[in-house]
């Protein structure tokens, strides 16, 4: 017959919380968790119970807090412990977000609402601290818009994460987040399905597109994706490149080169440009790059640095631009961003200087 763990505890336990009563007098008690080596090893408890476990040795406990001390010496226990509070893992703000003054703008009440951001890239992972609207696969090896690498749906976070009671905040945490998986699990596409993924957004009457990708030489298909997409509103946004010193007086990436296309390069949390950030006379705008914390795969959270986490900041800032000033014209939400950005010095290695969002959506 199984015998209730509430009266089974040694008779020394016993002994030593009547000692501990007397002497403390009245003494202030606390609440313990108290493990035992196994059920066996007690007979009868009278102390004040307040819970026994089913499963495991454990009694949650009221005790005189001098009595613990001689409960900590007896052999038959396993450990005893303080009943400590614990707190919700609160939502943490990744530097970058303050750094372009965001929350000024969601302090206005505007997050991003009724904005559609195509983030083109290696899809967008299911995540608690994500809402992912839609989209599409246009590599053929995957058909679904899962991300099976970690880079798109960190750069999803940098736009869009939830401002909830987890993880991180996103730059415009209410905006509609649309994943077009170009780019497959280890990180390559081709200019046609970067062109699919383009054309896609302007059949689906996207707001922004932010292209966190790129490569060296142009393409004749997809600058003219590109400039079908401006022409039918659509704000376009891409990464300037990480080839740092290399390439002369301009090493900047392709499709951020083209006039129809926002080329974002990345600072530190110095405002100084990030050693591996391409330069040049297309550059346009600089956002956070370096040591960027945000959303990543199974469920999880990782730190990463580029002009692919730059790029999302100011996709991310046209939301909340948009959503502010619904009847702005793609080119004019990108007149406020460039007209409005902090100096930083020469153009071509910082563009019109770091985006500040709560200057652009005034």
């Amino acid at each position: 017959m199984r015998h209730s763990f509430k009266v089974m505890v040694s008779f020394i336990i016993v002994f030593l919380l009547m000692v501990g009563t007397a002497a403390a007098g009245g003494a202030e008690k606390g609440e313990y968790l108290i493990g035992f080596k196994n059920k066996g090893d007690a007979q009868k408890f009278e102390g004040e119970v307040q819970h026994e476990f089913d499963n495991f040795p454990v009694l949650f406990v009221e005790l005189p807090k001098n009595a613990v001390e001689g409960l900590e010496r007896n052999p038959n226990i396993e450990f005893i412990e303080k009943n400590e509070e614990v707190e919700l893992l609160s939502q943490t703000v990744p530097w970058g977000i303050p750094f372009i003054y965001a929350p000024e703008v969601h302090n206005e009440g505007f997050f991003g609402q009724g904005v559609k951001v195509a983030v083109l890239d290696t899809g967008i992972a299911p995540h608690p601290d994500l809402s992912i609207r839609g989209g599409a696969s246009f590599v053929l090896t995957e058909r679904n818009y899962t991300d099976y690498n970690g880079h798109g749906t960190h750069v999803a976070g940098t736009i869009a994460a939830l401002d909830n009671s987890i993880g991180v905040l996103g730059v415009a945490p209410a905006a509609e987040l649309y994943a077009v998986k170009v780019l497959n699990a280890i990180g390559s596409g081709t200019l046609s399905s970067i062109a699919r993924g383009i054309d896609w957004s302007i059949s689906n009457d996207m707001d922004i597109i932010n292209m966190s990708l790129g490569g060296t030489s142009g393409s004749d298909t997809l600058q003219e994706a590109a400039e079908s997409a401006y022409n039918s509103g659509i704000l376009l946004v891409a990464a300037a490149g990480n080839s740092g010193e290399s390439g002369g007086t301009n090493n900047m990436g392709f499709p951020a080169r083209y006039s129809t296309v926002m080329a974002v390069g990345a600072v530190d949390s110095d405002s100084n440009r990030a050693s591996f950030s391409s330069y040049g006379e297309e550059l346009e705008i600089m956002a956070p790059g370096v040591n960027i914390h945000s959303t990543y795969l199974l469920n999880g959270y990782a730190t990463l640095s580029g002009t692919s986490m730059a790029s999302p900041h100011v996709a991310g800032v046209a939301a909340l631009i948009k959503n502010k000033h619904p009847d702005l014209s793609n080119t004019q939400i990108r007149q406020r961003i460039n007209s409005t950005a902090t100096y930083l010095g020469d153009s071509n290695y910082y563009g019109n200087g770091l985006v500040n969002a709560e200057k652009a959506a005034q």
